[in-house]
């Protein structure tokens, strides 16, 4: 809706709220839009005339609003269930005044959730709390789990980094990996879906097809990786406070970021052998946003350019994943707020060697957004619906 519709129906009082009613579904072309005399725009199919039921467990954090967020905008699936346990009993305009215009049910603790009307779900739980709900969850729901504990493979790898066993062993035979482009035959049939994490999509999605084409070495790749704070969570941190993060950059999690297992393993599958990276994340004052800056090894004979026409064939035909034109500089800016990945290869300064420069937006492509693509796929939908966002700029 365009600003002078809106004002005309909020503000102006000399004429009928049948003509303007009229006037902007003309423009909107909605047939079930109506008005809503505080001004906020609801618009669409309700809850119960969309396809899809779907709850988000977890819906008080950052990424379980920008399921919210995205949902908006999906023609078949409507929100039936969220849960918050800290928040259980508030409204979500309470807790996220950004979403009060949406028409949507109060929070809940997850231990009173009825999941008896509900299709699918958006598990967007903290590690360490998913494997036990997801286990109790009935087998009749589709599951999107945006958690890393479903990641790995290794139960003993998960115990190694994520410091605690895993409850559900056998639910993780089940779990499928779930980067969008890579995975996305694997994606359809899957009950439950391990939604990758950020930082691995975006080093994932530009080195898979390289290493698939042997068209560099695994040997000695190294990623300079830099994330906007709301990666950190909406949980308060004394790391992530303003005057702890403004006017700075720190790295954190050197050699140690619980995002290395997950790359190395999807490296490896690609390669069909041991992948060791050297991998450092930083901290950005920036609200979101990623780039990972990679630097590769090429093999003997290859040119920068067999990697950028390599990367064109895999993704010439993908919707979300964009590789620019030869010599332009991928920018978050370009990402924020979309589930787009924009990618670009560069010549190094030392001979054999090229930089691989990444971008998304963490919160939507690294996160809510391929959740999304993933919960599509689940159900037989275009991948794509409910993600036609533009980039937010300025």
């Amino acid at each position: 809706m365009n600003a002078t519709a809106l004002s005309s129906i909020c503000f102006n009082i000399g004429h009928s709220w049948e003509k303007e009613v009229a006037k902007v579904s003309k423009v909107r072309n909605q047939r079930d839009w109506k008005p809503v005399v505080k001004c906020s725009i609801k618009g669409g199919k309700s809850t119960s005339q969309k396809a899809v039921r779907v709850g988000v467990l977890g819906a008080s954090g950052y990424t379980g609003a920008e399921v919210l967020r995205l949902l908006a905008n999906h023609p078949q699936f409507g929100v039936a269930l969220l849960t918050a346990d800290r928040k259980a009993g508030q409204s979500i305009a309470s807790v996220f005044p950004h979403l009060g215009t949406q028409d949507l049910p109060d929070l809940i603790a997850v231990n009173d959730a009825n999941f008896s009307d509900v299709d699918a779900v958006f598990c967007c739980l903290p590690h360490g709390t998913t494997q036990e709900i997801i286990k109790g969850l009935p087998k009749h729901l589709k599951i999107v789990d945006l958690s890393a504990d479903f990641r790995l493979r290794d139960i003993s790898k998960y115990e190694e980094w994520y410091g605690q066993p895993h409850r559900a062993p056998e639910l993780q035979k089940e779990a499928i990996y779930g980067l969008t482009e890579v995975l996305r035959e694997d994606i359809k049939n899957a009950r439950l879906v391990a939604n990758p994490g950020c930082y691995p999509t975006s080093i994932q999605l530009p080195l898979v097809p390289l290493v698939k084409a042997n068209l560099i070495g695994t040997g000695n790749i190294i990623i300079d990786a830099k994330s906007g704070v709301s990666g950190a969570g909406r949980s308060a941190k004394e790391n992530i406070l303003f005057t702890e993060v403004v006017e700075g950059i720190n790295s954190y999690g050197v050699t140690r970021h619980r995002h290395v297992p997950e790359t190395e393993q999807g490296l490896a599958d690609a390669a069909r052998s041991k992948v060791t990276i050297s991998f450092t994340p930083h901290l950005i004052p920036m609200s979101r946003g990623m780039q990972s800056t990679i630097y590769v090894e090429m093999a003997p004979g290859v040119r920068v350019e067999d990697l950028y026409q390599q990367l064109k064939l895999s993704y010439e035909d993908e919707e979300f994943v964009v590789l620019l034109e030869n010599g332009a500089i991928p920018r978050t800016h370009s990402v924020k707020g979309t589930n787009y990945c924009l990618i670009n290869v560069f010549p190094d300064r030392i001979p054999g060697r090229a930089i691989i420069i990444s971008v998304i937006d963490n919160l939507v492509k690294g996160a809510s957004g391929q959740a999304l693509q993933n919960l599509n796929l689940m159900l037989g939908y275009p991948e794509n619906l409910g993600l036609h966002y533009q980039p937010l700029f300025p």
